[in-house]
């Protein structure tokens, strides 16, 4: 009995000597002691680097800066708000960076070539000043940079600058108007605006039609209100027409508008619809021809006529005669007839041949055509 445990002990420490003499696995090492609660000091991170994808995702479009600044008293410079409101009699000074910049502003400045504005272009920049300004400058002031090629220059859109001003005056919450009755054109394919713009920009406007006494609610959806702009109708039809006029409210006062003469407009926008028509397509010598030319169009679009006939070569005296006048066409529709005439006395061989009247509007020109022969 004392053999065989003495035997088992000795297999027991062989097992035990083998496996003490065995080699570690070779992806581990004996730990140390403390290893598992103490991090290495020396442990290198790397650094996270941000995604140039993420950062341009959020404006792959180049920001226009605006280059227009504002000149302030002594000297200081800050950049204009979207909207500004100063009081009438101050003077305005706005810079523009560039060596060539180009300028727009209130055409009630450049209609009567106002001495009070002025426009300098520097070597770096370009400078606005507008002296002893009235309710009546109110609007927007812009400027921009302009990429010529020899005399030929287009607009730099990288480089803009615009601030409307609101030129706030004693008694005057809307600004100004030359006359007291304006038209208001309505066309079924585009926009109508009635102008009845505010100097103050917290004033209430509202809009209101003069027969059957009422107000003209502006609905987001058949018109809006537009502080820069007005009233507009956003798809004007013939139920619109009407006289209307508009009313302002401010700081406990109120002001009524100029009125406006609201007119739906039968013809289509276009090159202008033209007819020739002489008195006569055979004449006899010594007798008196005239041949009219006419066009039918919108009641805001101006006409030019132009003639080519026989005898301008020699010189042959007429006379050409142009005029125009609104005209009713049906229940509501108003047209612009536009006329001219050429007269030419005491019928000769040279007046014989072809009259060539050539109408020209902003969308385009029309030629039409007929003769004229001796009998």
């Amino acid at each position: 009995m004392k053999l065989w445990l003495l035997l088992g002990l000795l297999l027991v420490l062989e097992v035990l000597e083998d496996v003490a003499g065995q080699d570690p696995p070779k992806n581990k090492r004996p730990k140390e002691q403390g290893e598992n609660r103490i991090k290495p000091t020396n442990k290198k991170v790397k650094p996270k680097i941000p995604k140039i994808k993420d950062r341009d995702s959020a404006d792959s479009t180049p920001k226009t800066q605006s280059i227009m600044m504002q000149v302030m008293e002594k000297g200081r410079f800050q950049k204009p708000a979207a909207t500004l409101s100063l009081m009438a009699g101050q003077t305005v000074e706005l810079r523009c960076k560039g060596n060539q910049i180009a300028w727009s502003y209130p055409a009630y400045l450049d209609t009567f070539k106002d001495s009070r504005l002025s426009v300098k272009q520097h070597e770096r920049y370009s400078q606005l000043t507008l002296v002893n300004s009235t309710a009546a400058d109110t609007g927007e002031f812009s400027c921009w940079g302009q990429l010529c090629n020899g005399y030929i220059c287009r607009r730099d859109e990288a480089k803009t600058g615009s601030t409307y001003i609101f030129f706030t005056e004693k008694g005057e919450l809307f600004v100004p108007s030359p006359s007291y009755f304006d038209v208001v054109y309505l066309n079924p394919d585009r926009q109508a605006v009635v102008p009845c713009r505010v100097t103050v920009l917290s004033a209430k406007v509202t809009l209101h039609r003069e027969f059957p006494a009422k107000e003209i609610p502006a609905n987001g959806t058949d018109i809006i209100y537009d502080m820069k702009r007005g009233f507009v109708y956003l798809q004007p039809h013939s139920d619109h027409q009407g006289v209307v006029y508009c009313k302002a409210e401010a700081g406990g006062k109120s002001q009524i508008s100029i009125k406006y003469q609201l007119l739906y407009v039968e013809v289509p926008s276009g090159p202008p619809s033209t007819t020739i028509l002489a008195s006569s397509n055979k004449v006899k010598g010594g007798a008196d021809i005239s041949v009219l030319c006419t066009v039918l169009g919108e009641p805001d679009v101006e006409v030019e006529f132009r003639w080519i006939f026989p005898g301008q070569k020699d010189e042959r005296p007429v006379v050409i005669q142009d005029t125009w006048r609104l005209i009713h066409r049906g229940h509501g529709h108003t047209t612009r007839i536009s006329q001219s005439i050429i007269t030419v006395e005491d019928f000769e061989t040279i007046d014989a041949g072809y009259y060539i009247c050539t109408a020209q509007n902003l969308r385009g020109q029309t030629t039409v055509a007929t003769t004229v022969e001796l009998s």
